[in-house]
Formats: C-alpha cells, sequence, structure tokens
C-alpha cells in the first residue's frame, strides 16, 4: 500500500526501516505523547513492531494500516501516521501519528494526514474517524481542529507518565464535514 503527496510516500513498513523507525521513535516527546512507544525505543522494539504490522497488513480485511511517513528526498521514514480499529460493519476507525524530532513543525505531518483521511473516506469508504491526543499536545489538537475534527469528550487519566495521570482529548470527523485542507 503506498500514497504519494508532493513530498511524501506514505506507506507500509519494511523491515529495512527499523533503523531509522527507532532513531526517530527514540524521543522522549513521542515516547511523552504515545500510549504504545517505549522509551528508550531500541532497534528490537522497531523490529518487533514491524512484524506485527507486517502480519497484522495480511489480514483480509486489514483492520489496520500502520504507514510510514518517507519524505520522498531522503527515503527514509521519518515517523508513523496509522488508521487502526478499522471497523468495516460500522465504517468507522482511529487515526494516530507520530514524527521525528527534527522533521516537525514543517507540515509534514498535516500533509500526511490529509492524505491518510482521504484514503480513509474515499478507499475505505468510512464514515467516522477518531483521534486522541493528551490535552497538552497543542500541536496535534490544532491539527485535528484543521481537518474539522469535533472535541466530543474528555479522556479522564488515560495515560500515565513519569508517575502522571494525563487527560486527553477524544475528536471525531465524519465524512460529511472533512475539510480536505
Amino acid at each position: 500500500m503506498k500514497i504519494a503527496t508532493k513530498r511524501l510516500i506514505i506507506r507500509d513498513i519494511k523491515m529495512k526501516d527499523a533503523k531509522s523507525i527507532a532513531e526517530n521513535a527514540n524521543n522522549r516527546e513521542v515516547w511523552y505523547f504515545t500510549e504504545h512507544i517505549p522509551y528508550p525505543y531500541k532497534l528490537k522494539d522497531a523490529k518487533e513492531f514491524i512484524k506485527r504490522q507486517i502480519k497484522n497488513s495480511k489480514e483480509k480485511p486489514r483492520k489496520s494500516y500502520e504507514f510510514g511517513i518517507e519524505l520522498k528526498p531522503e527515503k527514509q521514514v521519518i515517523g508513523l501516521i496509522g488508521l487502526f480499529d478499522i471497523s468495516r460493519e460500522h465504517k468507522k476507525g482511529g487515526i494516530g501519528y507520530w514524527l521525528g524530532k527534527r522533521y516537525r513543525n514543517q507540515g509534514i505531518v498535516s500533509e500526511a494526514e490529509k492524505a491518510v483521511l482521504g484514503f480513509a473516506f474515499n478507499k475505505l469508504k468510512l464514515n467516522k474517524v477518531h483521534g486522541d491526543a493528551m490535552i497538552s499536545n497543542k500541536a496535534s489538537n490544532r491539527l485535528f481542529k484543521k481537518f474539522g475534527f469535533r472535541k466530543v469528550g474528555i479522556l479522564k487519566e488515560e495515560l500515565i507518565k513519569k508517575g502522571k495521570k494525563l487527560d486527553g482529548f477524544r475528536w471525531e470527523l465524519l465524512k460529511k464535514n472533512y475539510k480536505s485542507k
């Protein structure tokens, strides 16, 4: 599976991506704002993750897509964006993403999210996509708002990081309200 944008290739991850995934995910901010990424993030963590995703990609129908975000000139994965918990029956799923620190604030996640939401609504025919962001994750919350997601609730004590219980926002986007900015 591959989606091309102006600057990016958004594609299924492969074992050859393990090193770049490990390097970019091994960041305290990535760990802090995500549920399933450990810190420190080692090469073995990336390889185990990729093995699981390759196995999941063979499910018919797929219940998740874990895409690598690749900058065309660099030809390496600099972050991930995924659709998960896809229900074909109810036409819904979730979206989540992270990006390596040196690639932030360049519109990369926005470009990737636009492409993946288009894939979710147009190819997979989903009706609703939800996303979660910790309240303190201002960038992710701005991005959800930019694409027309509606804040529908607060996830109380959703994550525990450094012994601190963190609250998050739940966002939802219906296909009919999608703004492809």
